[in-house]
């Protein structure tokens, strides 16, 4: 998931109702649903930072030719800013797909979908706490909401989970993703004032960079990686469709309807990620995971209003 906060166009709300913001706000999550499934999919096929490492090397490769011009015009304000610029390259690109990437080696692609719609709720917390940012009561029991939704899925419905410590290590992977991106996404405010191009090129390249570390560690203890076809359009897909596709169709649609109605949006995530995952992985549909998504959904709804 990658998206950014940008002014939205109050003076279109009075004209005609266009269907063409609300689709584009649909093929978002429907992508970066995609993304989630596919990684579950393909966990014996790739390694986790091999996946994320090749991911953001091609979006990279794939953007350079539109964002050239604007990240070299741009490229004395991200000189002044570098710093900030590595922050949020390393939580929110290197460190949070990595986790998630992780994290559905040992959960499911529902559960990991699930908890990562609490992600709005995780970035209110932090905006409170790091920016002093006033919620009303409303929009706090939204978030007390969002967190208890989470929580069960976490559980699996059982409180004995709590009381045994038997957390499943892949859904708690998928928390502290959430966490790095709430972060990522509460900075963004702090981040220079370039072109949207440029600052995908830069962030997406500087988290491939801040991977190859940990890409080179693992190809060294890893089982070598088979390059075959299922490898390469897994790879195309993440860095084409949850990365860059994704990421021009939430801003267009925030652009134009504002992005408190399409935070809403995210809620999507789930629904077709747990179409995919029971069509494509087999995985089933608890009662726990539709208590905790109507938890989450309505938490969502109350702190959107």
């Amino acid at each position: 998931m990658h998206y950014l906060n940008l002014p939205h166009a109050n003076s279109r709300q009075g004209r005609n109702f266009s269907w063409r913001p609300y689709l584009l706000l649909a093929i978002a999550p429907l992508c970066w649903a995609g993304n989630i499934v596919l990684a579950r999919g393909v966990v014996d096929l790739v390694a986790p930072v091999t996946l994320a490492f090749w991911r953001w090397t091609v979006a990279s490769l794939l953007l350079l030719p539109f964002a050239y011009s604007h990240a070299r015009k741009d490229w004395p304000l991200f000189a002044r800013h570098w710093k900030m610029m590595i922050f949020l390259s390393l939580v929110g690109i290197s460190g949070f797909n990595t986790l998630l990437y992780l994290a559905v080696h040992t959960t499911t692609a529902i559960n990991g979908a699930l908890i990562q719609t609490t992600m709005p709720a995780v970035i209110i917390i932090i905006s409170l706490l790091a920016f002093d940012e006033r919620v009303t009561r409303l929009q706090s029991l939204g978030v007390a909401l969002c967190i208890l939704g989470a929580g069960l899925v976490v559980l699996r419905g059982r409180l004995s989970t709590i009381l045994n410590l038997s957390f499943v290590q892949g859904d708690l992977l998928m928390l502290a993703a959430v966490l790095l991106y709430a972060f990522y996404s509460a900075f963004l405010q702090r981040r220079p004032q370039i072109h949207p191009l440029s600052f995908l090129l830069f962030t997406f390249a500087l988290g491939a960079l801040g991977l190859l570390p940990l890409y080179l560690l693992e190809l060294m203890y890893s089982p070598p990686f088979v390059l075959n076809l299922a490898v390469v359009a897994s790879v195309l897909y993440v860095a084409a469709f949850p990365s860059i596709v994704a990421f021009f169709c939430w801003n267009r649609g925030v652009e134009q309807i504002g992005a408190n109605r399409a935070g809403l949006f995210i809620n999507f995530i789930p629904v077709f990620a747990s179409i995919m995952a029971i069509i494509g992985l087999g995985e089933s549909l608890r009662a726990f995971h539709l208590i905790g998504m109507l938890l989450i959904f309505g938490g969502m709804v109350m702190f959107n209003r």
